[in-house]
């Protein structure tokens, strides 16, 4: 193995203990310390899973070693002809089993449209056939996660399939990785906004990019409680870029759980204080308010 040296920046630091993934971390220093994936599961002594959910992990952080797209330009993708499906349907058996089983899946039968987009699944991804039907489960559960009733159309998992072959994802391994990480990160979120208060409801785009980043700063979830009851007390409601202007404060402090704050953050409370909040404190409350 090489032991070139390197440094690790402090987001990237952050986005390692976040994930909470051992085995990722130590995958990503043999990676940046110039050694080939090829080698790593050997030489880190993984098993076939261990591996491919580390793998996995790096990816979805992004950072797992760049490497050159083989997917070309939408515009010089190849076009399927009703031809080129009649001939998949009548001479290739494999071809001709995935149809039925995504059929089946979909609960509905499929138009010429539809089956091309699975024969450039086939021909021009190279997805295998296992792999593109877990593709779909997939599709369905993330659509059911959502709130939709309906079934996922080709288009949407057309989308998801490029955005797998783009990260190379093309075994069963790989994709029971992929699926794993984005459930942890799922189950990360879902926590967030049970601490918020937030039910029977997504997040919003905005919102939601404001969550992965707190996680990704690494913050205990008593801490982000806490970033959140500071927020509902000084401005009598949850205020999004008011707490993110909290956390990221202790961010820069390097407080991630809440013993850290209360520890670091005190502040001497002057003698013959009520406790409520003074009519200087409330004007910089409100000023910090008119600047988010």
């Amino acid at each position: 193995m090489l032991f070139e040296g390197y440094s690790m920046d402090a987001l990237t630091v952050q986005k390692l203990l976040s994930a909470a993934s051992g085995d990722g971390a130590l995958l990503y220093i043999y990676l940046k310390s110039g050694n080939d994936p090829v080698n790593a599961q050997k030489d880190l002594l993984m098993t076939e899973a261990r591996y491919q959910c580390a793998a996995a992990t790096l990816r979805q952080m992004g950072l797992w070693p760049e490497a050159q797209s083989k997917i070309i330009p939408m515009g010089e993708r190849p076009q399927y002809t009703e031809q080129d499906v009649v001939q998949a349907l009548n001479k290739d058996r494999e071809f001709r089993s995935l149809y039925g089983e995504i059929q089946r899946l979909l609960g509905k039968t499929l138009n010429n449209e539809e089956l091309k987009i699975i024969l450039g699944f086939v021909r021009y991804l190279g997805l295998p056939a296992d792999v593109i039907c877990v593709l779909v489960c997939y599709c369905k559960d993330r659509a059911k996660q959502k709130g939709s009733l309906r079934n996922p159309s080709l288009r949407t998992i057309e989308k998801e399939a490029y955005a797998w072959a783009e990260q190379g994802i093309d075994t069963i391994e790989q994709a029971g990785a992929f699926i794993q990480a984005q459930n942890l990160r799922r189950s990360r979120l879902q926590e967030l906004m049970r601490i918020l208060q937030i039910r029977n409801r997504e997040l919003t785009p905005g919102e939601k990019n404001y969550a992965q980043k707190w996680l990704e700063m690494g913050f205990h979830k008593d801490a982000i409680a806490l970033a959140y009851e500071r927020t509902c007390v000084n401005t009598g409601a949850m205020n999004w870029p008011y707490m993110n202007k909290i956390l990221a404060r202790w961010h820069e402090k390097g407080f991630h759980t809440a013993q850290q704050v209360l520890s670091g953050d005190k502040k001497p409370i002057p003698k013959g204080a009520s406790g409520e909040l003074g009519q200087a404190e409330l004007e910089a409350i409100q000023k910090a308010l008119q600047e988010v």
